[in-house]
């Protein structure tokens, strides 16, 4: 089986620096842009399905690569972004300034904090590698998955055994991370942007991050 894990496009927070989590923000212009140029790099790969958390910023980006490139597409609850709780519509700024004891606690990166009203790191990872295990066993060859930066880099850290406090992965919108997944998940390629380049003229892809 191959994955082709997909952050969603930008969106207006996301160019604005505001931490997102389950809360709903549509995609910028660059965003949708991102998103069809994603889908028509994919156009030759034999994808079977696509699978797409139901925040609208997923959803909108799956839709763009399912009307391009003719695919069905299957939401699952289980791909959704973590729940940042209080942090949901802030800047990281006005979170240390409004919750500074809990900012701290989540600058340290502690995989058990859970965000007032919210997830921990280690809940997002036993969701978001339970959902990738799930779809695995749905038979499929060739799946496309649209989600978050920081669902899509919990369920990596599981499937890979990253140990819970490292955080070693940072995911641009609309990055492509395939994994070749047979008896272990081997990643093929990470955080490709290069069909984003004609979009960003700095080469860097578009913003990457979690929450």
């Amino acid at each position: 089986m191959h994955l082709y894990l997909i952050r969603h496009g930008e969106t207006y927070s996301n160019a604005q620096g505001r931490i997102q989590g389950q809360t709903e923000n549509p995609l910028s212009p660059l965003g949708e842009r991102q998103a069809l140029a994603t889908a028509r790099s994919l156009r030759s790969v034999p994808i079977d399905t696509l699978f797409t958390s139901p925040l609208a910023r997923a959803r909108r980006t799956a839709e763009i690569l399912t009307e391009e490139m003719h695919l069905p597409l299957q939401v699952e609850d289980s791909l959704m972004e973590i729940h940042a709780g209080v942090f949901q519509g802030l800047l990281w700024t006005e979170c240390e300034a409004r919750f500074p004891d809990a900012a701290a606690a989540w600058a340290r990166e502690d995989p058990e904090f859970v965000i007032p009203g919210g997830e921990s790191r280690r809940q997002l990872i036993e969701r978001g590698t339970q959902a990738l295990s799930d779809i695995r066993t749905q038979g499929f060859e060739h799946v496309v998955v649209v989600s978050h930066g920081g669902l899509l880099a919990a369920a990596l850290k599981g499937l890979l055994q990253v140990p819970a406090e490292r955080n070693p992965f940072r995911l641009a919108n609309c990055s492509i991370t395939e994994l070749a997944w047979r008896s272990d998940p081997v990643v093929a390629r990470m955080n490709d942007v290069s069909h984003l380049e004609r979009l960003h003229p700095d080469g860097k892809g578009g913003r990457t991050g979690d929450l």
